[in-house]
């Protein structure tokens, strides 16, 4: 259960792989042609269930993390969406991530009719949407759904609007694993694995049961025949919850490393009885001194539920899943109730639970990289959707002492790995210099970098005949400009290269101050 960092490095690089949705997934389709289901009569359930799920159009604008002053050209993409109670339309947050403009159609309509984004979460890949005509939901109702989980061997059918055709495609599979396991940003849930096609556009798509909703087809295994994943309504219920206030706070996590306790040299160490069974506390998140879990302790329950050698707990349902799970059940008031052997005694703790994972490598969490353009550099902060953006992106990390520590919480409030994101705009104050694109800026004229914004700050306020700026990590070369001159250039810079703005709001708010 121990991941080191640099695998934590390279599965955050990953994380978003698997996805089904449009034309944007970029993961090869190797699993035969899907057999679809034929076409039901006017009066068969799965023309009642189809009436509920739609095909929905983005235009997307991602960001583009090596001009963050910009945005990437518009990217048409599609997927699938299943109306839900309250007159609204669920689907994936990554078929509406970045859009500008969201468009949603009915099965067997010709018109579309313009939507807007309501409440989302990345970490959980889910999505809200309403329509500006309300007239919509005249002909088109809430799709009705279960009240458990299925259970293993339950006959599932995927609807959605995956590539190759225009009409609704139905695909027929069994339910054969129920996890709980981990989505994006380190976020975990439950999930559904299905045998059931699920190709490019399904993403947003409902999985039905006896006529009722299961969960929402979201991703399959690239490079795996016959495995799909469903969100389970579990997820979503706890989703749609924590939405109705308008805002999506998250759901309660612990981000302690663990590992098992199969190992009998382990067990002898830690003296303990054969009748202890547990999870070890390898390495605790929190870091002050009365932070209630140690190293070594052995964690033996969650609430009144034992957890086995391996993390794992049994569930009345006969599922055995990680004892994380239990989490979003027992968590109150931003604790959960664990037992504990240590030292050879059992004792209570409250464990304090938390609904993000703060990280000195940031997760912009849907929102676009700030920046802010000085001379020929442009400057912006280190994050999760950064390190996977690719070429040099994460490459000049590594080497570096914040690699250790991107995935451990900032040191102190505000603490951010700035780096220079792009190569050098063209210009006679460059000249010599190699590229710093990707480097981890440590100081400015001796004064330690904390952030974005106090770096901003920084320059602003030097009088400074020159300024050197130091980058971390071995290798590369120091920069040096002269102060004045560099000021004046950005302008023209700006202007030659086409940038409205010299910096993202937050920097030029900084920018601007006495």
């Amino acid at each position: 259960m121990r991941r080191p960092y640099l695998n934590l490095l390279l599965a955050a690089a990953l994380a978003a792989a698997g996805r089904a949705e449009g034309a944007e997934s970029t993961i090869p389709l190797v699993r035969p042609e899907p057999k679809v289901a034929e076409a039901a009569a006017p009066d068969s359930p799965d023309d009642a269930i189809g009436n509920s799920v739609v095909k929905i159009f983005a235009t997307r604008r991602d960001p583009d993390f090596a001009r963050p002053w910009t945005k990437q050209g518009p990217n048409e993409v599609s997927g699938s969406g299943v109306i839900i109670e309250g007159k609204r339309i669920l689907t994936n947050a990554h078929v509406v991530a970045y859009a500008t403009q969201i468009l949603v159609q009915a099965n067997h309509a010709g018109d579309k009719v313009p939507a807007k984004l309501v409440g989302i979460t990345h970490a959980m890949d889910l999505a809200v949407l309403e329509l500006e005509d309300q007239s919509f939901f005249d002909q088109h109702p809430a799709l009705p759904r279960a009240s458990k989980l299925p259970a293993i061997k339950d006959e599932v059918m995927v609807y959605g609007f995956p590539t190759g055709g225009t009409n609704i495609s139905i695909t027929k599979g069994i339910v054969s694993r129920i996890e709980f396991t981990g989505y994006n940003s380190f976020a975990s849930g439950l999930r559904i694995q299905v045998d059931a096609a699920i190709n490019h556009g399904n993403s947003g798509g409902p999985a039905v049961a006896d006529n009722k909703m299961i969960g929402l087809a979201f991703s399959h295994l690239g490079n795996a025949q016959n495995i799909g994943y469903i969100i389970p309504l579990e997820e979503i219920e706890l989703f749609l919850a924590d939405i109705a206030d308008g805002k999506y706070d998250g759901k309660p996590g612990m981000y302690d490393e663990l590992q098992t306790l199969e190992n009998a040299a382990l067990r002898g160490f830690l003296k303990l009885d054969k009748s202890v069974e547990g999870i070890v506390v390898h390495q605790t998140w929190g870091k002050q001194s009365d932070y209630p879990l140690k190293k070594w302790d052995v964690i033996t329950r969650i609430g009144e539920t034992r957890v086995d050698d391996q993390g794992m707990v049994n569930l009345a349902s006969g599922l055995r899943v990680n004892f994380r799970y239990l989490i979003q059940k027992l968590a109150k008031d931003g604790k959960v109730p664990l037992a504990v052997v240590r030292g050879g005694k059992q004792q209570a703790i409250q464990l304090p639970v938390q609904a993000t994972r703060p990280m000195l490598l940031a997760d912009l969490a849907g929102a676009y990289p700030p920046y802010f353009v000085w001379g020929p550099l442009v400057f912006s902060t280190a994050s999760l959707q950064w390190s996977r953006s690719g070429g040099r992106a994460a490459a000049n990390l590594f080497g570096t002492p914040a690699m250790a520590r991107m995935f451990d919480p900032p040191l102190f409030p505000g603490e951010e790995m700035v780096i220079v994101s792009s190569p050098f705009f063209p210009h006679k104050l460059a000249t010599g210099y190699s590229s710093p694109a990707g480097s981890l800026v440590s100081a400015v004229n001796g004064v330690a970098i904390k952030n974005l914004r106090h770096l901003v700050q920084t320059l602003r306020d030097l009088k400074d005949e020159f300024v050197t700026i130091e980058f971390a990590g071995r290798g590369g070369e120091d920069l040096v400009f002269p102060r004045k001159e560099t000021f004046a250039a950005t302008e023209e810079i700006l202007g030659d290269n086409g940038i409205r703005s010299q910096g993202s709001l937050d920097t030029l708010e900084v920018w601007g101050a006495k």
